[in-house]
């Protein structure tokens, strides 16, 4: 480090919004709702909620006693609790997996984007389904439009960050976080009150554990894991920037609180919606950009503004952790300015974002890579090294802030084991399920 004193988040309101911030993103939007509508409703919410507390939390721990312990980013970290090991070369995955997400992320996040400009402006109300749909593909076939999109997404994302952790990130996070659970209410009243929306309801509340399977279970425990945003040191670095009087355990459990808590409204706002419309639960992806802005504005002008507003606050809050990771790098390992940092990676992210835009295939590349090379190393590294190279004491020290959590020393012996022996399992079950 240059010698300079370490930033901080400020207050412990702070921190875990900007660690919930990192969780909550397109994934709970996006991804959960679709496959709670693939894989059987509320039994599919149930095993990814066991899913998340018995392995996604206990990642999570690790990332978060490396960052708090140390002080420091992916590097640095490694190195000090491995001195003199190769451990620390997980940071060049970390980096890359984080580079490779931001890139095409922004590209998603873009999209945001043009359908919040579009809510605004033009709207929805009025078209098909099949006219939705043709919307989407002839932004995303495009050229221009998908660029400029994510120059705006990335832009944003790097004036944030440039002014710091807590002018920045923090600032962002403690007043757009309370809002985004506000707008998401909002929808969720709105979707709820919808004539047939009960059978939504329904689905959301009564199991069906006939249609959990195999790759139900798969999905669940893949939706947990990466909707934490693990594996790429994003918790890690973030947590390098906590009070050292700060809990871990408290962080952790707020953190997992309130990225679950925002997925099931997800759920909520938008399965209830699809019911009332007739449509099928198991839309896939396409439910938010081709399907739900016809749906929403039916509700009126203002919730498809608001949903995409939700939208692109989520992404952004996601987006920002990841570019983090690699600014704390140069600034820590490099000596760079934050400003000089920030702009540096802007600029190679816009470069992969635009190949990533016009390149279905490379945006497929870099997605794939992503959750399952890239991540999963990641997490499996960071388990490792907590729950093999540390000692016992050394890792209970740091969860119980040297004893003086009587909480977390009650809980600890759990945790430890699922971080030595659950966590490295399941993340092993991940990545062959997704490969295979």
């Amino acid at each position: 480090m240059s010698g300079k004193i370490r930033e901080n988040f400020g207050s412990r309101f702070t921190v875990v919004m900007a660690l919930a911030g990192s969780a909550i993103g397109l994934g709970n939007i996006w991804r959960f709702p679709y496959m709670v509508g693939e894989h059987g409703g509320a039994a599919f919410i149930i095993i990814y909620v066991l899913c998340s507390l018995f392995i996604a939390l206990p990642i999570f721990f690790c990332e978060s006693i490396l960052g708090k312990s140390t002080g420091k980013d992916t590097f640095g970290a490694l190195e000090a609790v491995a001195p003199g090991t190769k451990w620390k070369n997980e940071g060049y995955v970390a980096l890359l997996g984080s580079f490779v997400i931001v890139s095409f992320y922004s590209v998603v996040g873009g999209w945001s984007v043009d359908f919040l400009i579009r809510s605004f402006t033009t709207g929805f109300a009025g078209e098909t389904l099949g006219e939705a749909a043709g919307i989407f593909q002839k932004m995303t076939s495009s050229v221009w439009e998908p660029i400029a999109c994510l120059t705006v997404f990335l832009g944003i994302t790097a004036l944030i960050v440039a002014r710091g952790i807590e002018k920045g990130i923090g600032r962002f996070a403690k007043v757009m976080m309370p809002l985004l659970f506000i707008m998401i209410v909002v929808i969720v009243i709105r979707s709820c009150t919808l004539p047939g929306a009960e059978k939504g309801i329904e689905y959301l509340l009564k199991p069906d554990f006939s249609k959990i399977d195999g790759p139900a279970i798969a999905a669940a425990l893949g939706q947990g894991f990466f909707s934490l945003s693990l594996g790429v040191g994003c918790v890690l670095t973030y947590s390098s920037y906590m009070r050292k009087e700060e809990n871990v355990l408290y962080t952790g459990v707020w953190t997992a609180v309130f990225d679950t808590f925002f997925a099931i409204l997800a759920g909520f706002a938008i399965m209830p919606a699809v019911f009332s419309a007739g449509l099928e639960p198991s839309a896939g992806p396409s439910l938010v950009y081709e399907t739900l802005p016809v749906i929403f504005s039916r509700m009126g002008r203002i919730v498809p503004v608001i949903f995409f507003l939700t939208i692109l606050i989520a992404a952004l809050t996601s987006s920002m952790s990841m570019l983090e990771v690699l600014v704390t790098w140069l600034v820590d390992q490099k000596g760079i300015s934050r400003r000089k940092a920030t702009l540096l990676f802007f600029c190679a992210c816009w470069v992969l974002g635009c190949v990533c835009a016009v390149s279905s295939k490379v945006f497929s590349v870099c997605d794939f890579m992503s959750s399952n090379v890239f991540m999963m190393i990641g997490a499996l590294v960071f388990a490792l090294v907590v729950g093999w190279k540390m000692s016992r004491s050394e890792v209970r020290s740091q969860f119980t802030n040297y004893g003086t959590s009587h909480k977390a020393g009650a809980v600890f012996p759990v945790v430890w084991f699922l971080i030595k022996w659950v966590a490295p399992a399941g993340i092993v079950i991940i990545a062959v399920t997704n490969l295979l």
